[in-house]
């Protein structure tokens, strides 16, 4: 028998919460170990004069089966909350009008958001070649395959949605895997889609609805129930100047009033922050993944006790970079999940910034208000903006962008954790950005962890 493990883990957000839960399940010793006051990262949920809002993401889809695992084990603790049939409607900004985001082929034919001839190149893709270069650009890869209008009007205000990022340097490979695995294995987007769908799914495979969710009461009532399950005395909060450094087969952790011995220590901070949390790595090797670049964005809530404003039957809006506007897109939250805002009102959040135009998220809140003003007001259809609820938070460093340096950045990761056996670096710095790609990425380590105990 192995001698039992002892974890730490460096930030209390998504990730790191959901490797110490799997962790502590199991009966392994971990501490979490979190900068800020505050647990759960950038999830935080907000109740004031009838509003129930979130200043971090707003919610999920369910596209990895461990998203459904984990509300499974959390049941008696929060209630997953699916968002409204009504989310099936995607609405995209073209020439001072919103339209849906087509659903099939036979609406992509008829939609005004794509030229006449992209229409026919759509019709024609799974009869291009497959791509080569593994280092192609998502806005040379759609191009290639369903032309300019597509990527203008279907593509780019997906990747602002997402991203808040560019497509000619976002690449598919590391930043969207399954639409690039679908021509790489298929051939074809249309065509790959339509044989994937048909091939038998795993009982795991099936929990990956892909259906949009949050939870009742707000995203933070996951991480109180994760909280409760790993046990609040094994978080420590405030715990600055962190830093780890190699024994013989172990690691020290020291910071003000902290000095630990740990056999494993994971990392789920910014890529920005490990040169001084492992100041033992070389400089260079950590450089690859250092320069990893993130989105600067602004998040806005907005408030409103009675709607006066066109119809929110949807997910929200998304206003592609080619409409030269001022915000990324508009969630309409009070739509999509119940309890959002009060009866006759409505809960928008909207998101200005990004990598093609960082300084609007440098805007304080007095300067952000009349960009909102003539934004909001111009897509929504209201004839005055005075809204009951109006509130801002800046993120400096808000997503990662998975450019072409992603593989280089991956092999230092792995040459890293192979070199100092224990040590892992995770979050978002690899494995994708959303919310279920942190919930599946917590739970593998956990169980290489547990494994390895064995």
């Amino acid at each position: 028998m192995k001698k039992q493990r002892k974890v730490a883990i460096i930030g209390a957000g998504i990730t790191g919460l959901t490797t110490a839960f799997y962790l502590r399940k199991n009966g392994i010793d971990v501490t979490l170990y979190e900068k800020s006051e505050h647990i759960g990262g950038v999830i935080k949920t907000i109740k004031e004069d009838g509003f129930l809002y979130e200043t971090g993401p707003n919610s999920g889809t369910i596209s990895q089966p461990e998203v459904a695992e984990l509300f499974d084990d959390l049941k008696n603790d929060c209630r997953l909350e699916t968002a409204n049939p009504a989310a099936a409607n995607r609405l995209i900004w073209k020439n001072g009008k919103w339209h849906s985001l087509p659903s099939g082929i036979g609406k992509g034919i008829t939609t005004p958001l794509f030229s006449p001839k992209d229409k026919l190149r759509i019709l024609g893709e799974p009869f291009r070649k497959k791509g080569t270069n593994p280092n192609e650009s998502l806005a040379d890869l759609v191009k290639r395959r369903m032309g300019k209008s597509f990527l203008d009007y279907a593509i780019d205000p997906f990747i602002l949605g997402i991203y808040a990022g560019d497509p000619s340097y976002i690449v598919p490979k590391y930043a969207l895997p399954k639409l690039y695995q679908l021509e790489q294995n298929y051939g074809s987007f249309i065509g790959g889609a339509i044989k994937k769908k048909k091939e038998p799914k795993s009982e795991a495979d099936k929990k990956a609805t892909r259906e949009i969710f949050s939870v009742e009461g707000g995203l933070e009532e996951l991480v109180k129930a994760l909280i409760k399950h790993i046990g609040k005395e094994n978080i420590i909060t405030q715990c600055g100047a962190l830093e780890i450094n190699p024994l013989k087969d172990t690691y020290r952790l020291t910071g003000i009033g902290f000095d630990e011995i740990y056999d494993n220590v994971i990392s789920t901070v910014s890529a920005n922050e490990l040169p001084l949390l492992f100041p033992f790595i070389n400089k260079n090797s950590l450089k690859p993944v250092t320069k990893l670049l993130y989105a600067k964005v602004t998040e806005v809530s907005i408030g409103f006790k009675k709607w006066n404003g066109i119809s929110l039957n949807a997910f929200g809006g998304l206003i592609p970079f080619k409409e030269n506007m001022d915000i990324l897109g508009v969630l309409f939250m009070s739509t999509l999940f119940k309890n959002r805002a009060p009866g006759n009102g409505a809960l928008l959040t909207t998101f200005v910034g990004g990598m093609r135009k960082p300084h609007l998220a440098d805007l304080s809140e007095k300067e952000i208000f009349p960009v909102i003003e003539k934004e909001i007001s111009r897509t929504m259809g209201l004839k005055t903006f005075n809204p009951d609820l109006f509130r801002t938070r800046q993120y400096r460093r808000a997503i990662a962008q998975y450019g072409a340096d992603s593989g280089e950045r991956l092999n230092a990761i792995s040459a890293i954790e192979e070199k100092y056996p224990g040590i892992q670096l995770a979050g978002s710095i690899r494995d994708g950005i959303g919310m279920a790609d942190r919930i599946k990425q917590g739970k593998k380590i956990a169980e290489n962890i547990i494994n390895a105990k064995a």
